[in-house]
């Protein structure tokens, strides 16, 4: 008709779709090879809306998930769960609601910005760094904990990755379930190295760069993708060679290239990506200025707060190391106890999990 007008149609997809997608592949494919034996249609529902994981992974197997469901041990009480459940869940909330949102607003005022000196890059590429992690695997501490209660142990996703002195061992310890799925899915399906080394280096690309693709259809996560495909390539050559980096030298290059390389992740386009990384080589212009330091709330402290936090997680035991030899007494309670109370009164703004976008 004249004069009508149609608004665009926009796509409502729900929180976490690729995670269920994920689950739902691995549950197909594991049928179709044979390896998932039970095809009940309640226990698939229940395999797929399991909720403590549902929103950001970790990504789940039905061969390891299903037995678990079944178990009778499964069904009673186990206060030894609730309390490394609870303990997990308390750490989990602390890592996202005091210092990943905390580090939010030092790190996009970085992003937003013009021009950067090389403080400020480097100070922006660390607290997102910083952020994401902090955020993912505060999710996934949560999830963990949350499924402890029901009895029910999930992978686990994170492994101190920022220690990893390679590419290949970060990619070993950073969402471990995702690295095991593009493994088992993509890699292998392709040839992975059972077809000569070149055929191995193209599949490394491929395999990466579609796990690039698969946080969202933007140059920017395939490039992401690409260059951790390629940096992957780099570091089997060197071992194929027989070349050995002593592990300090080899913990800075690789902690360089990922927060790099995360710069791109987070960046809304190219251009601004490229805003920071200059800023980072910008040897002419080193210091502070009143760029977006007067958005950074702790101004020139920041720089002692993310250079703790790399010590922090380069040098700290991670969660799932404590909570092997946790032993509940009155002095984990009370370290609980200030956990849930810091971050329920840390909850005073709208945040949400970085992978919910994904």
């Amino acid at each position: 008709m004249t004069g009508s007008r149609f608004s665009p149609l926009y796509v409502i997809l729900p929180l976490g779709i690729s995670f269920f997608t994920f689950t739902q592949i691995a549950y197909l494919v594991d049928a179709y090879r044979g390896e998932a034996k039970e095809y009940s249609f309640i226990n698939y529902v229940l395999f797929v809306t399991f909720f403590p994981h549902l929103i950001a992974g970790p990504i789940i197997h039905h061969k390891e998930m299903m037995p678990q469901f079944a178990s009778l041990r499964g069904k009673v009480l186990n206060w030894k769960n609730i309390s490394n459940g609870l303990f997990l869940f308390a750490v989990g909330l602390v890592k996202k609601v005091l210092i990943a949102d905390s580090l939010a607003h030092w790190a996009n005022p970085g992003f937003k910005a013009m021009s950067l000196t090389m403080v400020e890059a480097w100070a922006t590429a660390l607290s997102y760094t910083f952020q994401l992690y902090f955020d993912f695997s505060g999710y996934t501490d949560m999830a963990i904990g949350l499924s402890l209660f029901f009895n029910i142990q999930l992978p686990q996703n994170f492994n101190s990755p920022y220690k990893s002195a390679s590419i290949i061992e970060f990619w070993r310890r950073w969402h471990m379930t995702l690295s095991r799925f593009l493994r088992d899915y993509l890699y292998i399906p392709l040839g992975g190295s059972c077809r000569g080394l070149f055929r191995k280096c193209i599949n490394l690309v491929i395999t990466m760069t579609l796990g690039g693709l698969w946080h969202g259809a933007a140059w920017t996560f395939v490039i992401w993708g690409f260059l951790h495909g390629v940096a992957l390539v780099i570091n089997h050559l060197w071992r194929t060679i027989g070349f050995r980096m002593h592990w300090l030298p080899g913990r800075i290059l690789t902690f360089f290239f990922v927060t790099a390389t995360w710069v791109i992740f987070r960046a809304e386009n190219l251009p601004q990506a490229l805003v920071v990384l200059k800023g980072m080589i910008n040897i002419k212009h080193v210091g502070l200025h009143t760029g977006i330091t007067q958005a950074l709330p702790a101004g020139r402290n920041e720089i002692v707060v993310l250079a703790l936090l790399y010590l922090f997680v380069t040098c700290w035991k991670n969660s799932a190391a404590w909570v092997m030899n946790l032993k509940p007494n009155w002095k984990w309670a009370m370290v609980v106890t200030v956990f849930l109370v810091a971050g329920i009164f840390g909850m005073n703004r709208v945040s949400e999990f970085l992978y919910f976008q994904f």
